[in-house]
């Protein structure tokens, strides 16, 4: 599009909609103008990229996950679909700034965290590698909440992201499907001997899809985002009294991971993690059957994706809809499940492997129930005389009294992989060792990716110039020649611009910490990040600690030689994770101490950035010259901050976990900062139960020191919180090491702290861990997923093809 005409266009939506000129429209007017112009223009690609689909009679894949975490779309649209520059300059022209409209839209609540987050970038390369791919998720009221902090304590309120509406979104009413819920269920013998299952007293919700089009970078490919929200059937509403009774339904989509701490709760959870299943496959059947093909081709046509255990219901509703609405024999539609079927792992805590109580699904789902009895029946009689009896019970998908999910999701799925090298290794060989005995063939591994697209090109525009003048912008559709920048670890002047280019996003971030929360930090510091969930696994509270070390050491000494440093969190807990909770209060009571000491001069600041979302991460990320990894070893499956924060050329401080082992092997053993226990080490831990933290406690007087802050006083306001902590190191035996791995820390920062001194050596660092980051695409990920797993094959040759397709969508 010409400048022309983007003007002549905006000029007439603004007319039309808000009947303003486009001299007197605001930003919100401007932003739901231009936001319809873009829609408008992806749309015609993705009408023709679904006769495409179709014409070639392309196998698709749907990615079922009850998280994705897009972000604003607008300038990620525009640059997908290559105006972002032409569109600025336009808008320029008339005296608006394109970022001014992108602060209108707000961030997408349908995530917490790194698996919504990696859903969304896997939409955006599987788009962007010219792969037919779907999206199919929730579409969430207020997603998990937003956060704020009240004398430091997290509090969370409704993320009302809704209220001006989706400008991206279509809702496909004719697309809607029912969903059925609760109810008893019994089997009813025919004449022809068959058993039949008969439903009774169901409770019957609408399913209504929204879809968002996911626009490839600049090939014409635009795929599908399917968010379902629950509506009461027409048929349905008489029997909805009052208010209150309507909100019971409506509650299924309203937020993310309703709180399990209670039994309404989990009810919620259950039947919303069941409504996006049921909804997604029958859509997909629906689709199929359209196509006039045998059952028997469904595979061929047909890739489900269960990303992690949310989705694990794909299995056996697969089986009831091919058997209750289709007529197929159980052994037929098992064959064409499993073939269907494949399964992500995003964890090797047992704790995160969902598990179900049977009276609870009995209640929520029963006919799902009777299959996934059915389901364990068969494979428990299958199994014998195979393998041995304890080994057959420990895999079975009922035990004692409880499902497990993961297990659901292993048996019914003809592939299951982890997400890191170490991550798939211990899947096979500890946590579902069991498994890969019986299925070896079904394990393999498919190491995380990020989409450069986002976490560079848009989040990091200095540095993707640098990129531009010294490689040339071939980086921008090939990660992988970001390598091309080795050529410049000795050039002073590249090093200087990649600097120059760190500290206009260290300037931004430091205004932004300014303005909300009155926080004045210098950019010429280290900062050190850290953001993720917050969870005791991925230690935070050790980050806390060697903040208090720095405390302690500059009040004995302060005239000591240390390098100013801003200690940077961004973290939600989960609303029902108190632990979790009492550590983001005692950090912020601590960083209000720290902060607020004129004697410390200044030398460590600590900064807790409220709501953590994409577009805060869009900030962050740029601006970070220390990227925190320190999860205890074994841990965390792959992580993806990682590789974002080493893309921006941020400097790794790690342990040998998830997908900080495969960056330690790009950059080299000189550009990462390695300490700690490594997973054989925990585990004979583990093993020998031979750990004390009271032991380290008592030999170590530092350690002491800190850790009685907690409890003495030194830290107020934190009486029961700090108490809380005390207790899980000492009386609680430290579960995750933190005392064990600190003075292996407490050396790597002081390593860390010591070559940030030499400005050309940090360079040096950082450079290598941007020309390395390609390696860790997600186009490269969703590549391997596409030939390995999935068997889809892109479909770049035919983007402009108009091909004919009956209007079917293929979804």
């Amino acid at each position: 599009m010409t400048k022309e005409e983007i003007k002549k266009e905006l000029r007439q939506r603004l007319r039309d909609t808000y009947a303003l000129e486009l001299e007197d429209a605001g930003p919100v007017e401007l932003f739901y103008s231009l936001g319809g112009l873009v829609k408008a223009v992806s749309n015609e690609k993705w009408q023709k990229t679904w006769k495409n689909y179709l014409t070639e009679g392309q196998k698709q894949v749907y990615y079922f996950s009850i998280e994705f975490l897009p972000g604003k779309l607008l300038k990620s649209n525009l640059l997908n679909l290559g105006i972002l520059d032409e569109v600025r300059t336009t808008l320029a022209d008339i005296n608006v700034d394109l970022e001014e409209l992108a602060n209108v839209e707000k961030d997408m609540a349908l995530g917490n965290g790194g698996l919504g987050r990696l859903a969304s970038c896997f939409m955006d390369s599987i788009a962007s590698c010219g792969l037919p791919g779907n999206g199919n998720g929730i579409r969430y009221d207020y997603g998990l909440f937003k956060q704020q902090f009240m004398d430091g304590y997290q509090v969370e309120l409704p993320d009302e992201w809704l209220k001006r509406g989706n400008v991206w979104e279509i809702r496909r009413e004719s697309k809607a499907c029912d969903v059925h819920l609760f109810g008893n269920v019994y089997m009813k013998r025919l004449a022809n001997g068959k058993l039949e299952p008969v439903e009774e007293n169901q409770t019957t919700v609408r399913a209504v899809p929204y879809d968002t089009g996911m626009i490839g970078y600049q090939n014409g490919i635009v795929n599908t985002m399917r968010l379902w929200s629950v509506e009461i059937p027409v048929s349905e509403e008489a029997k909805y009294h009052n208010l209150g009774e309507r909100r019971t339904i409506e509650d299924l989509t309203a937020v993310l991971y309703p709180d399990d701490s209670q039994e309404s709760g989990r009810l919620v959870r259950l039947a919303q993690e069941y409504f996006f299943v049921s909804a997604g496959i029958q859509s997909i059947i629906r689709y199929y059957k359209k196509l006039n093909l045998p059952w028997h081709s469904l595979s061929e046509k047909i890739a489900i994706h269960i990303n992690d255990t949310h989705p694990a219901m794909c299995v056996p509703e697969l089986m009831r809809v091919l058997m209750d609405e289709n007529g197929l024999n159980w052994e037929f539609a098992w064959d064409i499940t499993v073939k269907v079927l494949s399964y992500t792992n995003h964890t090797i805590m047992a704790e995160a492997l969902e598990k179900w109580p049977v009276y609870l699904m009995k209640r929520v789902v029963p006919r799902i129930y009777q299959i996934i009895e059915e389901i364990d029946r068969r494979y428990v009689m299958s199994m014998q005389g195979i393998h041995p009896q304890d080994l057959i019970q420990r895999t079975r998908l009922l035990q004692n009294d409880q499902i497990y999910m993961a297990h659901l999701a292993i048996i019914g799925s003809h592939s299951t992989n982890g997400v890191a090298k170490i991550h798939s290794d211990l899947l096979k060989t500890i946590v579902l060792h069991d498994f890969y005995v019986v299925y070896p063939e079904r394990f393999n591994n498919k190491t995380n990716g990020i989409a450069e697209r986002r976490w560079m090109q848009l989040a990091n525009e200095p540095l993707s110039d640098v990129m531009d003048e010294l490689i040339t912008d071939s980086w921008r559709k090939a990660p992988q020649n970001l390598k091309l920048l080795m050529n410049y670890q000795n050039d002073e002047i590249a090093l200087k611009k990649l600097r120059e280019a760190k500290l206009v996003k260290k300037e931004e971030l430091a205004s932004y910490i300014l303005e909300t929360t009155g926080i004045q930090v210098s950019p010429n510091a280290i900062f050190d990040v850290q953001i993720k969930r917050l969870h005791a696994y991925k230690r935070q509270l050790m980050n806390l600690l060697h903040i208090l070390k720095l405390y302690f050491d500059i009040k004995d000494n302060p005239e000591i030689d240390l390098t100013p440093r801003v200690f940077i969190f961004g973290a939600k807990a989960a609303p029902s994770y108190s632990y979790a909770k009492s550590i983001i209060k005692v950090i912020n009571e601590a960083a209000d101490m720290i902060n607020n000491d004129a004697s410390l001069q200044d030398k460590i600041k600590v900064v807790f950035l409220p709501n953590y979302n994409v577009s805060l991460a869009e900030k962050i990320i740029p601006a970070a010259d220390v990227s925190e990894q320190i999860s205890l070893a074994s841990k965390e499956a792959s992580g993806t901050s990682n590789m974002k924060l080493m893309l921006n050329g941020a400097v790794t401080i790690a342990t040998l976990d998830g997908a900080n082992i495969e960056i330690k092997d790009a950059v080299g053993d000189d550009n990462i900062y390695i300490f700690g226990l490594t997973e054989k080490e925990v585990y004979n831990y583990y093993e020998n139960q031979d750990y004390s933290s009271q032991k380290i406690y008592d030999e170590d007087e530092e350690l002491q020191r800190i850790l009685d802050a907690f409890i003495d006083g030194t830290i107020p306001n934190i009486e029961f919180e700090g108490q809380e902590i005390y207790d899980s190191l000492l009386k609680f035996n430290d579960e995750y090491f933190l005392l064990r791995d600190f003075h292996d820390y407490a050396r790597a920062q002081e390593q860390i702290d010591h070559d940030y001194k030499d400005a050309v050596l940090w360079q040096k660092k950082s450079l290598a861990n941007i020309a390395n980051a390609g390696g860790f695409s997600a186009d490269e990920t969703v590549k391997a997923y596409a030939e390995d797993i999935w068997q889809i094959e892109p479909i770049f040759a035919h983007t402009e093809k108009e091909g004919t397709t009956n209007g079917s969508h293929p979804f």
